[in-house]
């Protein structure tokens, strides 16, 4: 079997927009109100897909859920004089940033040597709770293959369970063992910070046990506190890892050194790149989504970092890239994409997608991308996403037929129609 990182973005629905529903997310509720614009969304997605393919990396991706979730309004009983952030939920398109579809644990790094994927619960935000079930039918379809995979269902709701955005991998290799680094926060009762902790550390803990992790091989590290009350409510906001490499801004632990010598002490050969505050201070890393970037193995062996184009256009941030490239580092390209709509919503380029180390052969295909199932998907994106959403429109039965159709003639295109 050839083991391979394989990227699985998220394709941007048609309901995408903007609602505000992410409580401690700074930039989702900085753009609530506005006006989205699901097809741009959806191109922009895309085309970072094939930005990656270009680079020569496999890329795979996952479809959008059912909306309007019709069960969750009925189960609500959602009526005309219900809060509209009920409403809102139900459509959302937040499961575009597959980061939170699951926790994966490569082959490699489990006890039976199958690759684990848990679904993540999410359940800190009506919104995002809802997603799992059908998050988790899709993971059975494109990782069918029970010889290569394991999908368990999501942790108990009691503990908050954010999926691969509070996880890292440490490694030699992809398919070489690696230490794996579970990343949670304290309850804001307990740190006082204004936004929740979306990580609960048991289920951290939990997720590792399912997986069959080795104890000597799994690292558990508190997230700043300060950080999440900054607005990193997911710890891909402030710290990413790939291969030996851990970049991460000096502010993203609770205790930085310790957070370093307890990966050490599992994985001697970890690269720390480490930013400082004072070269780009923990608000600007956030508003710019440095670390929400792509850190990738090219085939030549050499780390890129996927950047959203916002980091260009941050003075700060763009000059601390140009000075880590000069000082011949680990990280060799910095490459700036445009997810304007994606950021706008508080997600990133790493948030759009969930990596999964895998033999490409045991994945089922239609969840592969190619440049001309690339052409398919950009077609029908063309002809049935909304090109603008107002946030009065949100309730419409028209826009909700429009929606729900949309979604079908690409599940028609990809010859997915078991996930209607």
């Amino acid at each position: 079997m050839s083991l391979t990182e394989i990227n699985f973005d998220g394709i941007v629905g048609p309901s995408h927009n903007y609602a505000g529903l992410s409580l401690g997310n700074i930039a989702s509720a900085s753009h609530k109100g506005d006006a989205s614009f699901p097809r741009a969304a959806a191109l922009q997605g895309l085309a970072k897909m094939r930005s990656n393919m270009a680079l020569g990396l496999p890329q795979g991706f996952l479809l959008p859920l059912p909306r309007p979730n019709d069960a969750l309004l009925h189960e609500l009983a959602v009526g005309p004089d219900s809060d509209r952030a009920l409403l809102a939920a139900a459509w959302s398109a937040s499961s575009m940033w597959t980061a939170n579809a699951a926790t994966v644990s490569p082959a490699p790094d489990t006890a039976d040597g199958r690759c684990h994927l848990t679904p993540a619960n999410l359940v800190t935000m009506l919104h995002r709770g809802q997603e799992w079930r059908d998050t988790q039918a899709q993971l059975r379809i494109a990782f069918g293959d029970d010889r290569h995979f394991a999908i368990h269902d999501a942790i108990p709701a009691s503990f908050g369970d954010e999926g691969a955005a509070n996880h890292m991998r440490l490694c030699e290799r992809h398919d070489a063992p690696g230490v794996e680094a579970f990343v949670y926060g304290k309850p804001a009762h307990e740190t006082g910070s204004r936004f929740p902790a979306r990580q609960h550390e048991q289920a951290s803990r939990a997720v590792a046990r399912l997986h069959g992790l080795d104890p000597a091989r799994t690292v558990f590290i508190e997230q700043n506190p300060e950080a999440i009350a900054a607005g990193a409510f997911h710890n891909d906001v402030v710290a990413v890892a790939n291969g030996r490499v851990l970049f991460t801004h000096a502010r993203a632990f609770a205790d930085q050194e310790s957070a370093y010598e307890a990966i050490r002490a599992a994985f001697p050969a970890l690269e720390v790149v480490e930013v400082p505050e004072d070269a780009v201070s923990l608000e600007e890393a956030i508003r710019t989504y440095l670390f929400n970037a792509q850190l990738l193995t090219l085939p030549d062996g050499t780390m890129a970092l996927v950047v959203p184009s916002e980091c260009r256009e941050s003075a700060a941030v763009w000059r601390w890239c140009e000075g880590m490239l000069a000082s011949n580092g680990p990280i060799r390209r910095v490459i700036s994409v445009d997810v304007k709509q994606s950021m706008a919503n508080g997600g990133g380029p790493a948030c759009l997608r969930l990596r999964v180390v895998a033999d490409p052969a045991t994945v089922d295909p239609r969840f592969l991308l190619d440049e001309a199932k690339a052409d398919r998907i950009e077609s029908v994106i063309a002809a049935h996403w909304p090109e603008r959403i107002e946030p009065g429109q949100i309730g419409d039965p028209a826009l909700a037929d429009r929606v729900r159709t949309a979604r079908r003639a690409l599940l028609d295109a990809l010859e997915l129609g078991e996930l209607a």
